[in-house]
């Protein structure tokens, strides 16, 4: 366990993490926040929840079964590391999932439990808690799951491999783990990195990098899906996810065969991959652990 973490029983017999260790959590997030070596995801998320609409939330169902090529998640636990607006954890619920639910950053898990308020209240199949995807041991104490569900987070921590590693060890055999990770750019990925380390450590450059990626890339492709008359893709907003892109730090990146190489090392078997064409996004993997890993 990590250092300063405690445990203490729960009402099924499974450890949780005491108060103590959520404040050290807490304390530990605040600090990266304060010190621009992490942007606050919760607060974008708990904005964005202000625009969250049956439209929205129909459309990350929707996305989410058409990835894992379901129509429905009935009898199946679900994993949702780093679940910042909680969408996609309501997502898998509406599926029929029963869904646990953690994020570092305590801002994402008030708006998680939010979500869980307002669909599902009260509901005893869908855990909300704290945790970081780096302890290994508060890892442990969650168990295996049919899905385990990362869309956009492992390469935020700032350890992202260890990260994937350890979301793999949570999928159990026969179970899907269905990750997203930054696309690796030779030339693109150092101005990244440049953007986003500016734009938590010196605030005052925030509004030149808002506008200026505003102009390119956001509006060329506002305008090319209007003419394409195609929605926001996952039930997302095109404004909190510009923040989210300019903001996402600690930042790392993968190239697909990368993930590739690592996950069926590890005994995992790929069934979907969609890439960004070597543009700049997400790469989005499916991979089904082989019971005979």
């Amino acid at each position: 366990m990590g250092p300063g973490l405690a445990q203490s029983g729960t009402g099924d017999g499974r450890p949780h993490l005491k108060l103590t260790s959520l404040a050290i959590m807490g304390s530990t997030h605040a600090q990266e926040v304060a010190t621009g070596e992490r942007f606050r995801f919760g607060r974008n998320w708990s904005r964005f929840l202000t625009r969250l609409n049956d439209e929205r939330i129909e459309a990350a169902r929707q996305s989410l079964g058409e990835m894992l090529q379901v129509d429905s998640l009935a009898g199946s636990a679900f994993l949702d590391i780093g679940s910042g607006s909680g969408l996609f954890s309501l997502a898998a619920r509406r599926l029929g999932a029963d869904v646990t639910s953690f994020d570092f950053d305590p801002e994402s898990v008030a708006c998680t439990a939010e979500l869980r308020r307002r669909y599902f209240a009260d509901d005893t199949r869908w855990r909300v808690e704290q945790g970081s995807v780096l302890d290994g041991t508060y890892m442990r104490t969650l168990g295996e799951f049919d899905v385990v569900y990362s869309w956009g987070v492992l390469h935020h921590t700032g350890q992202m491999w260890s990260a994937v590693d350890e979301a793999m060890a949570r999928v159990k055999p026969g179970g899907r783990l269905f990750i997203a990770l930054y696309n690796h750019q030779p030339v693109a990925t150092p101005y990244w990195t440049m953007v986003k380390r500016s734009y938590n450590r010196w605030p005052l450059t925030r509004p030149l990098w808002v506008l200026a990626h505003l102009v390119y890339p956001t509006l060329p492709s506002l305008v090319v899906r209007s003419v394409r008359n195609r929605r926001s893709p996952r039930g997302m907003s095109v404004w909190y996810d510009l923040l989210d892109w300019l903001g996402g730090y600690p930042f790392e990146v993968a190239r697909p065969e990368e993930v590739f190489d690592r996950c069926v090392a590890r005994g995992f078997r790929m069934t979907r991959l969609k890439t960004v064409g070597g543009r700049m996004g997400c790469n989005e993997f499916v991979f089904v652990r082989e019971r005979s890993a």
